[in-house]
């Protein structure tokens, strides 16, 4: 039997399995206390959900990461990755609450209220009871461009169950512009197309957290792939607009606007006064057709809330705790943003020296993900998708932070870092000081970079 058809049915059943997990468990109104170790081991949560999670999980990621060297086609990858959504659609979402946080946040956008002024505990929303513990005093944390979509789910939804459909159609909508996007930036820096689509569309953290969990992040992805492909084609007020619109769903996006400079083909003056025009006019005119302003960019200060071992200066800040050092976590926390700045400039440095700018961009993004002070597992869609289009090498080393990431949460939403504090803050510490080891041995090495040279004739040298 060829293995295409193994994998696509192995993932697809995968896939019905985690469909199952969702209905028998995924998130849902009222929140309670969520699936854990402890609910699992002791019965509460039954014998078929664990089974279903735990063999879904499997299948899927076995099937995904088995599927990267038996791609036939990039038709098939998309098909294939639509097959792999189609048992996720009509349920419960999975991996989180926070489609629910959305959907307030939309009712209250809809209803005249200012979602930065206060939670769900504040302004108050009909499906409160669904928003978990954690979020309900917390204002909204997402641009002004995300809330009027969210807006515009409950305005037309009316009920939850129908703005979370919404939401998700949302996601699925910016998945699919991913996707259309994809082959475009791929071409540009000679990756493989079907391979790109493959490890994108096909990721079980994508499908977990974007399709059933419903994120915004897809969104925000899709704007920033659609601005680096409508930049690589030499528009660069139209890129500008869509960098915009991704900043105005989440800040981080605006790490990758500067590299779009070097996409542009004319004068870096130039190409950087019609990127910025673009952006900061597209940001305005949603802030203020909208109403709302600047005020998420106070409201950010609030998502810092989470403190766990998954970000690497967390973990060390965690480890230090662990053997007396008080505030650590605070100091480290602030230590990898001023490293993650000296990061961000080398590589402008090297895109602006000739490296290939798509490949540095993707770069700034991972680098974005690994030292911020807060990592959920769906970040790491981030990065993937624009290093999926722009690494030509094995892309093993991709896949497993995405593998472990995808299994982080169960059904409906506890974290899995939760449960191993201390062991995890200590393993990451270590890895994170490997990494840098090893990155900085890679430098001695090649004192070119990764990237030197604009077609990305020395990107073979960026191994698994």
């Amino acid at each position: 039997m060829p293995r295409p058809f193994l994998v696509r049915y192995t993932g697809l059943a995968g896939s019905a399995l985690l469909g199952g997990a969702a209905f028998l468990g995924g998130a849902h109104r009222p929140w309670e206390p969520t699936v854990t170790p402890l609910t699992i081991v002791t019965g509460r949560d039954g014998v078929l959900l664990p089974l279903f999670w735990i063999l879904g999980m499997t299948l899927l990621i076995g099937a995904w990461l088995t599927g990267r060297r038996s791609v036939p086609s990039a038709r098939w990858a998309y098909v294939t990755a639509g097959l792999w959504a189609l048992p996720l659609l009509p349920f419960l979402p999975l991996g989180s609450y926070d489609a629910y946080s959305y959907a307030c946040q939309g009712w209250q956008q809809a209803s005249g209220l200012d979602p930065y002024s206060g939670g769900v505990d504040v302004l108050g929303c009909p499906w409160a009871d669904a928003v978990a513990p954690t979020w309900r005093g917390a204002p909204a944390p997402y641009g002004p461009v995300f809330l009027v979509l969210a807006a515009l789910a409950a305005k037309v939804g009316g009920t939850l169950t129908g703005t979370v459909a919404l939401l998700r159609l949302i996601a699925v909508a910016g998945l699919a512009a991913t996707g259309a996007c994809l082959p475009l930036l791929a071409r540009r820096t000679g990756v493989p197309v079907r391979r790109a689509v493959w490890l994108v569309l096909a990721c079980p953290l994508v499908l977990i957290h974007l399709v059933s969990g419903t994120h915004n992040d897809a969104v925000m992805v899709a704007l920033l792939a659609g601005g680096l492909a409508v930049a690589a084609t030499g528009r660069g007020w139209p890129a500008g607009v869509l960098f915009g619109l991704a900043v105005g769903v989440k800040a981080t996006a605006i790490v990758v606007l500067p590299f779009a400079i070097f996409l542009v083909p004319r004068a870096w003056w130039r190409a950087a006064l019609e990127l910025a025009v673009g952006a900061i006019g597209a940001l305005a005119l949603v802030s203020i057709g909208s109403g709302l302003g600047l005020g998420w960019v106070t409201a950010l200060a609030d998502s810092g809330v989470s403190v766990q071992w998954t970000s690497p200066p967390t973990a060390l800040g965690m480890t230090l705790e662990l053997i007396g050092a008080p505030h650590a976590v605070a100091v480290t926390r602030a230590l990898g943003v001023i490293v993650l700045a000296g990061v961000l400039l080398v590589l402008f440095r090297r895109a602006w020296r000739g490296g290939d700018a798509l490949l540095h961009a993707a770069l700034a993004m991972a680098a974005t993900v690994v030292l911020a002070p807060v990592f959920h597992p769906w970040y790491a869609i981030w990065p993937l998708t624009l290093l999926a289009a722009t690494l030509r090498p094995d892309t093993r080393w991709l896949t497993v932070p995405c593998t472990v990431a995808a299994a982080l949460c169960l059904p409906d939403g506890y974290n899995l870092a939760l449960a191993t504090k201390a062991q995890g803050a200590v393993g990451m510490t270590v890895f994170a000081g490997y990494l840098a080891w090893k990155v900085l041995h890679e430098a001695n090495r090649d004192p070119g970079g990764v990237g030197a040279g604009r077609g990305g004739a020395d990107l073979h040298r960026v191994g698994p």
